[in-house]
């Protein structure tokens, strides 16, 4: 009996390994195909704005009194700039983004929704640029309202817009649902972080309508993809 047991228990595993080998194989197909789709890990990201062709007239601060040592970098198809994230809040006050909540809160952002209301920074990633001076003007590099993002922090990476305009000298800002979507605290007294955050963004790209996020990362994995491939 125990022979026959053991002839029974060895047949059974052999017919569950293709039946594991079966089930394993969609995934490994999912897999696969969404990586062909466009799914860029932050690692690869970060491979490619490993060097830096300085194309910004000097460097930015990170924050009012620092040392001014942020440089924007450039590729053909993209600009690039590493340093701290601090916290946007402005826009449509909800309940984490308003007077109370931020006291430098404004009602009001550089560029507009569709229906022509302020964007929502509690719902909505977007990172902010400095105002064109001499140092370096956005727009002469493709870089304008609603162009798409890839923000990388540690191992995560988040599509984004650009949605606000900041200060000349300064630069290293995102919305609440930016840095809440790379695990950094959004909250816009405390939160943010002092380093380690890269701000990648597309020349002459488009998110339509801006404050569509799912039409800012469709179009970001692919840009993401073909500039990780170099194309």
């Amino acid at each position: 009996m125990r022979v026959q047991s053991l002839t029974l228990a060895v047949a059974g595993v052999a017919l569950l390994a293709p039946s594991l080998a079966a089930a394993a194989e969609p995934r490994a197909a999912a897999e696969s195909s969404a990586r062909r789709e466009g799914d860029v890990r932050a690692s690869d990201l970060l491979a490619r704005v490993r060097d830096c062709t300085r194309i910004s007239h000097g460097r930015f601060r990170a924050d009012h009194g620092k040392r001014a040592n942020v440089a924007v970098c450039g590729t053909r198809h993209a600009v690039f700039w590493k340093t701290d994230m601090d916290i946007d809040c402005d826009g449509q006050p909800g309940p984490r983004c308003n007077r109370r909540t931020d006291p430098l809160f404004s009602a009001a952002t550089a560029y507009q929704q569709s229906d022509g209301r302020p964007l929502n920074a509690e719902r909505l990633p977007y990172v902010v640029v400095p105002a064109a001076g001499s140092v370096w003007n956005p727009a002469a590099d493709g870089v304008r309202g609603g162009s798409i993002a890839a923000v990388v922090y540690r191992d995560r990476v988040q599509y984004a817009v650009v949605g606000d305009v900041g200060p000349r000298g300064l630069i290293g800002e995102a919305s609440y649902a930016t840095a809440k979507g790379l695990g950094i605290n959004p909250d816009p007294r405390r939160g943010g972080v002092s380093s380690g955050v890269t701000y990648i963004v597309f020349r002459n790209s488009q998110a339509r309508p801006i404050e569509s996020h799912t039409a800012a990362v469709t179009a970001g994995r692919r840009l993401a993809w073909r500039f990780v491939l170099g194309e």
